[in-house]
């Protein structure tokens, strides 16, 4: 009999994970709710499991060594930064992600951030609030898509799901991922640029899709938004790390960009103390009115996606740890 952990009792009981996964596993539900760390888990609880649901706590070295048994992690999300995956490639245990869940919905986002802003959306929902006089703003954030660069860092699942939407809205779409093989672009009828450097100096709207490894953490810095044409607007529905939101703060101080519409950032939940960017966004002040939206990681975040994240994360353990295939693992290199 094997024993499969989901620490955080996301949903109300495990009959659907438990008819996935079988008769031969037991499953365990609950133990560290989301707010709480995976140091609220019995000794005895930890000693039995052989596979570990992970979806908002952090997995560190600490909390590894305290399950002997470990054979598989199932991240329920896409992204797999809360891992120590150096550990658990030293134990051998698989890690796996949930990469088919969601795309949708972050492509939605990304698209409707994007939108928003390049419309004045924001910005005249915020004059009219003030009481502003009942005419439109000229802008450098209002743009006509069908005359513009739309720029993509990361062409995997969502940043395609990405590039195919604003290529419907007429924006000329090119992306950059060193990753991919040659005849992407063309199957998709969009275009590549073969540095990062390259497409920023084109691109006047920026969505970033890429993982968080130690090659894109900060990628995004003061140097790279200062690449991007003046007005630009940047969209991160990513991972906060990749881009330095104290290097965002001063490009939008300055004027240099028009505006940017985040859905992560670097601390989530924030803390104190606030990012810059973030205090002056809560703080209402003028100069960011319209021309910044924040979202709390929500981009995926519709009840399709949830049941998509609780049918797929349990499909994908069984079929690693009860069934022996290699669904949805990450290799080590990819970090």
């Amino acid at each position: 009999m094997l024993t499969v952990l989901e620490p955080e009792a996301m949903y109300p009981d495990t009959v659907l994970e438990q008819e996935i996964l079988g008769p031969t596993v037991r499953m365990i539900h609950g133990g560290a709710p989301h707010d709480a760390d995976l140091s609220l888990l019995s000794d005895a609880v930890c000693a039995e499991v052989d596979g570990l649901f992970i979806f908002r706590h952090w997995l560190r070295a600490a909390d590894i060594a305290r399950f002997p048994k470990l054979k598989v992690v199932v991240r329920m999300g896409v992204g797999y930064d809360r891992l120590d995956r150096a550990t658990l490639a030293e134990r051998q245990v698989a890690v796996c992600n949930v990469p088919d869940y969601g795309t949708m919905e972050v492509a939605d986002h990304s698209i409707a951030l994007a939108l928003s802003l390049r419309r004045g959306l924001f910005l005249h929902h915020e004059a009219q609030r003030n009481s502003a006089p009942w005419r439109y703003l000229d802008s450098p954030l209002i743009q006509r898509p069908q005359t513009r660069t739309f720029g993509i860092v990361g062409l995997g699942r969502m940043g395609t799901a990405v590039a195919l939407r604003a290529k419907a809205f007429g924006w000329r779409v090119v992306f950059f991922d060193p990753y991919l093989p040659n005849g992407v672009d063309r199957a998709l009828g969009i275009e590549r640029a073969r540095s990062l450097q390259d497409l920023l100096r084109q691109t006047d709207t920026l969505s970033l899709h890429t993982p968080l490894t130690s090659t894109t953490k900060d990628m995004i810095g003061a140097a790279e938004l200062a690449l991007l044409p003046a007005g630009a607007v940047v969209v991160n529905t990513s991972r906060g790390p990749v881009m330095d939101i104290e290097a965002l703060y001063d490009a939008l101080k300055s004027g240099h960009l028009a505006g940017a519409g985040l859905d992560v950032i670097p601390v989530e939940p924030p803390v104190d103390p606030l990012p810059r960017l973030l205090a002056a966004y809560r703080a209402r002040e003028a100069w960011l009115d319209g021309r910044l939206v924040i979202t709390p990681h929500s981009a995926f975040h519709t009840p399709e996606a949830w049941a998509d994240i609780r049918r797929k994360s349990a499909e994908t353990m069984r079929e690693v740890l009860v069934d022996g295939l290699r669904t949805n693992v990450i290799r080590p290199g990819d970090d």
